[in-house]
């Protein structure tokens, strides 16, 4: 049985408690503080906490601003309107010239399920891993976000990491170490590898147990980082298998399967994806929904496993 946490209460947190210690974070949020959780900065630490309303565009060039000055910004919106809304800022005033801010997108993928397409993104990976130099990170539960901010903190350039809205299983401890382009495998197979990165690395636990039953080993590996990605890791550990699957939460073009697809281009091993197929989000009455409805469960992760290995 897992335990769950919810990765908003944990990220305002661990962000209340590094900036406690750190005088150098700077927070800012766009009018979205109660469901970000920046506002437990804003009232402790009022003036560490910069409320920017809505006006993602204009927050993105300060935050670039505040770098220069020698403080370390932490950005916090949906993910929706950090990547697609403020892309421009995020190319320009910071990817450019390689700026030490920190883009935290909540509510990523279909997490935000009410509210339909304009504010779920499908997309966020695919453009911000384009952008040279942006490190993109995904965590698969709430332990691994809080050590990933940690990380970040202390890590000079500019960053990109999403999590879920909701509730996410319990995968790691909170003891575990977390690194800045490691990957970590989590469930030890032979016959297939899947990548998977977020909290979807629940489902992809869920069909590796069941497919015991049928003889079928799966190697599972929590990819949190995607860029820069470690291409000397994903080799070797799909080496190790007769095939290769990729599982996320995102557009199947340009997230993790591609990065995965990239780094094995070279290798003579078969390889499938599990995505959202070119597709927006829409609406739907729980997360769970959206999932069954985009083909993202554990059922689908089998079949497309058994499929793959009769290919081989």
């Amino acid at each position: 049985m897992y335990t769950y946490q919810n990765p908003r209460e944990v990220y305002g947190n661990v962000l209340l408690k590094l900036s406690r210690e750190n005088k150098d974070i700077v927070v800012l949020d766009a009018d979205l503080c109660k469901s970000t959780m920046t506002c437990l900065i804003e009232k402790e630490l009022p003036e560490q906490y910069f409320e920017m309303g809505i006006g993602e565009q204009n927050m993105m060039s300060i935050a670039g601003g505040l770098s220069l000055t020698g403080k370390i910004p932490f950005v916090n919106s949906f993910a929706i309107f950090l990547t697609s809304r403020a892309f421009d800022q995020v190319r320009q005033a910071i990817g450019i010239s390689g700026l030490n801010v920190k883009i935290i997108g909540s509510s990523a993928g279909l997490s935000d399920f009410g509210d339909g397409s304009t504010h779920q993104t499908v997309e966020d990976i695919a453009i911000m891993r384009a952008i040279p130099g942006m490190t993109v990170i995904s965590p698969c539960d709430a332990n691994q976000l809080a050590r990933a901010i940690e990380a970040i903190t202390s890590y000079y350039g500019p960053v990109y990491l999403r999590y879920s809205r909701n509730n996410m299983a319990d995968l790691t401890s909170p003891s575990d170490s977390f690194t800045i382009g490691e990957v970590y495998p989590i469930h030890a197979g032979t016959d297939v590898t899947v990548y998977s990165h977020g909290d979807i690395i629940h489902q992809a636990l869920i069909a590796a147990h069941e497919l015991r039953k049928e003889n079928i080993s799966v190697q599972i590996v929590n990819v949190p980082t995607i860029k820069p990605l470690n291409r000397e890791k994903i080799v070797e550990l799909a080496r190790k298998t007769r095939a290769v699957v990729s599982v996320e939460e995102h557009n199947i073009i340009g997230g993790l399967g591609s990065a995965v697809a990239e780094a094995l281009r070279l290798e003579k091993i078969p390889i499938d994806f599990l995505a959202i197929n070119d597709q927006y989000g829409t609406s739907g009455h729980s997360h769970e929904e959206l999932r069954d409805f985009y083909g993202l469960t554990s059922q689908n992760i089998k079949n497309i496993i058994r499929n793959i290995l009769k290919l081989k």
